[in-house]
């Protein structure tokens, strides 16, 4: 993060963030000192403020003080307020926000209704849209507000691709065969979007087969997810808001700027919370492009002129992040199974169950074939030679072997072919459906669903 950057917006927009503080009662409210830092750059202003702090701390000031220190450029008011913080915690972890964040969600919250003030003032001032997240909506939140963090960006600063444009095939000649793409297929409609460019975006928005569709891109937790954006005759127009949760992208529909968790696929803050909002989601598979375009020769493919000026040659995007196991932001529960940025296949039917089955890629690349069940139905995973998972409900039928390409054989000796909506027998033509998957690192998938069963 860029602190010194993030904390010059503040210094210069002190006056919008004070205009929007609503009028004061005689009796000043306690955030309202950890904003005085600032509204104002008047040095007993502040003295004051860290005097009132600090004689009348209260266990609900931690957040306040680790959220001003986290984007506060002087260094003398940082410095004091650590001071201050260290003391009331018995707790030294200098500025280690990640740290500091993690001993917070190690307790039960302590933050008041006004912390959903004092979060959206302070933010206000990076985006005024921001604003709206938080504010007055202490009753139409479902997740502990201090786990959610500030991404970097603005409202849609991570630019979505709105319809975007698809080439043929054989027109990405901007592709190499053993380039990463996320293929999806829905009724016909055949699309492969490489990871070089969607990193960058981290979304897009489209109408594929007839169905108004977002994929979702969370580089920080490794998931795409494609989620259809109309449920219940209502049609959700999404975006970036800028947050995280559990460093997990957080996404805000336009009309009512309620946010909404990327891995549960529906709203945790605002207006539309506690209303059985949940959307479906369809499958993706993360595979090569030289792989998806032999199985797919019609595919088209996401086209390199996005109208954004972007270095997407491959593995730029998040390249420091993906060299190592180590988190840009802390979650507040680790499972120590896998590490970190380990790849596991999702396999979940919300619809149905709270059953969760996480499976790492790398025990399904040694078992290319995989049968288990969940919510009492069999399921099959086939993995293909690029590391490619599909997955399909397989009644009672045993399958003994895969061409890891597209052909599959039971024990009766029958022959299968895999389609991406479902697996078809060459002789009998029945069919299997296909179980909607996706892929995620292992640490941000246990935060959202900690109680997932794990098979490695």
């Amino acid at each position: 993060m860029k602190n010194l950057l993030i904390a010059f917006i503040f210094i210069i927009s002190g006056p919008i963030l004070s205009q929007n503080i609503s009028q004061k009662s005689q009796l000043k409210k306690d955030y309202e000192y950890f904003l005085d830092f600032f509204i104002s750059s008047d040095q007993s202003t502040h003295q004051k403020a860290l005097k009132y702090i600090e004689t009348n701390w209260s266990e609900s000031f931690e957040i306040y003080t680790i959220e001003s220190m986290y984007f506060l450029k002087n260094l003398y008011l940082r410095v004091k307020l650590l001071d201050i913080l260290k003391k009331n915690t018995n707790k030294n972890y200098r500025f280690d926000y990640n740290l500091w964040y993690e001993y917070l969600w190690s307790k039960e919250p302590t933050y008041t209704p006004s912390y959903y003030t004092f979060k959206s003032l302070l933010h206000n001032s990076i985006d005024n849209r921001f604003l709206t997240y938080f504010l007055n909506r202490e009753q139409q939140s479902t997740i502990r507000l201090d786990e959610v963090r500030w991404g970097g960006v603005i409202q849609d600063g991570i630019p979505p691709l709105r319809n975007p444009t698809m080439i043929r095939a054989e027109n990405a000649r901007y592709l190499n065969n053993t380039d990463i793409v996320f293929g999806i297929s829905i009724n016909g409609d055949t699309r492969a979007y490489p990871k070089r460019i969607l990193a960058w975006h981290e979304m897009f928005t489209d109408n594929v087969g007839g169905i108004d569709v977002a994929g979702v891109y969370c580089t920080l937790c490794g998931t795409v997810i494609l989620y259809k954006t109309e449920k219940d005759g209502v049609n959700y127009k999404l975006g970036t808001s800028g947050f995280l949760y559990q460093s997990n992208k957080l996404m805000y529909d336009k009309k009512t700027q309620s946010l909404w968790n990327t891995l549960w696929g529906k709203p945790v803050i605002g207006p539309l919370t506690r209303k059985g909002i949940k959307l479906d989601y369809l499958s993706v598979v993360t595979t090569t492009w030289g792989k998806w375009k032999k199985l797919h020769p019609k595919t088209t493919v996401l086209s390199i002129r996005t109208g954004h000026q972007r270095n997407y040659d491959e593995g730029v995007a998040y390249q420091d992040y993906f060299a190592t196991d180590d988190l840009m932001f802390s979650v507040s529960k680790k499972d120590k199974r896998l590490k970190n940025k380990q790849e596991v296949l999702v396999i979940r039917i919300p619809e149905e169950t709270e059953e969760n089955i996480a499976i790492s890629s790398r025990f399904l690349r040694k078992n290319h074939v995989y049968k288990n069940k969940i919510n009492h139905k069999n399921f099959t995973v086939f993995t293909d030679r690029s590391g490619a998972h599909r997955v399909y409900f397989t009644k009672d039928i045993q399958f003994v072997s895969y061409d890891k390409k597209s052909l599959a054989i039971d024990k009766q000796g029958n022959v299968w072919k895999l389609y991406e909506n479902k697996l078809e027998s060459i002789k009998s033509k029945d069919t299997l459906n296909r179980l909607h998957t996706y892929n995620a690192f292992w640490f941000g998938y246990f935060a959202a669903f900690p109680n997932t069963v794990l098979i490695k």
